[in-house]
């Protein structure tokens, strides 16, 4: 392998191809040993200077599609996931539609006032006597993850914002639910100390169970950029359209259309749309 052959990422910046990062993809949705090693082998003899992250991760998908659709489809999750920036935004917008999933009311980009100072929460949710405040924490790599000093500065925020009521829902209501995401993983020194401190962790891997990755199976919340059959700037116009998930579009092909998808692919988009939904169950 030539490891001098560069690769352009979705920002348009440029980057070393490591063959390393696309067998750690691989390895953490459970591809087996054999299977990656064959994929990342075909996608090395097939690189070229200047191919995308995007190019990469398609034919990655469709080797690794061949083997088992069910992995293939965990893949094209994964990889969504870090799909929903660069900014984050979309990611609230994502974790705004779980909450609602779960029987909430959802308002994003919230300037609430706590004891001291404002403070600017991703996404506030509230259901009955229940009020939940949810910090976002979006990551572009798969690698980064968020760490205990992420954690130990929204447990101060939550901290201040909880000595202060809110009306949301015409009724006056105290924070009771403190909720931190984010699309790839936390430290354990994380973990350990949300653990101890009453802050909620959900993460592509954890908690063991109702985790972000099961958690979109279970309610069918797959974003539109787990979609290859589209574009990057189409998945970003669908965004700012507040079409999240892939249901968005399959509940309303047309909004397709606005986004730049011409009328002779928009039933091949529906339906990988369907197919994605379909093999994570």
């Amino acid at each position: 392998m030539n490891h001098l052959v560069s690769i352009t990422k979705s920002d348009g910046t440029r980057e070393l191809f490591e063959e390393d990062k696309l067998a750690s993809s691989l390895t953490h949705i459970g591809a087996p040993t054999d299977a990656i090693g064959g994929i990342v082998d075909q996608v090395e003899k097939e690189m070229s200077d200047g191919m995308t992250t995007s190019d990469i991760y398609r034919r990655a998908f469709a080797l690794l599609k061949k083997h088992s659709a069910p992995l293939a489809v965990k893949y094209s999750i994964r990889r969504g996931l870090t799909e929903l920036g660069p900014d984050g935004f979309p990611f609230e917008k994502f974790i705004s539609r779980i909450f609602q999933a779960w029987g909430y009311e959802t308002l994003t980009d919230q300037q609430v006032m706590g004891q001291c100072i404002f403070h600017e929460m991703d996404v506030v949710a509230w259901k009955g006597d229940a009020l939940a405040m949810v910090e976002a924490k979006f990551h572009n790599e798969f690698t980064l993850k968020s760490d205990v000093k992420v954690a130990l500065y929204v447990k101060a925020r939550f901290d201040d914002i909880a000595q202060n009521t809110f009306k949301y829902g015409d009724t006056e209501r105290k924070l009771s639910e403190r909720w931190l995401f984010t699309n790839t993983k936390f430290t354990d020194q994380a973990i350990k100390y949300c653990g101890c401190n009453d802050v909620r962790l959900i993460s592509w891997n954890f908690p063991e169970k109702d985790n972000l990755h099961d958690i979109i199976e279970k309610y069918s919340l797959h974003p539109v950029t787990c979609l290859n059959s589209i574009t990057h700037q189409q998945k970003k116009d669908l965004i700012g359209r507040n079409a999240i998930l892939c249901t968005d579009i399959i509940k309303d092909p047309g909004i397709l259309t606005g986004a730049g998808v011409q009328a002779q692919f928009i039933d091949a988009v529906v339906a990988e749309a369907h197919l994605i939904i379909e093999k994570a169950k």
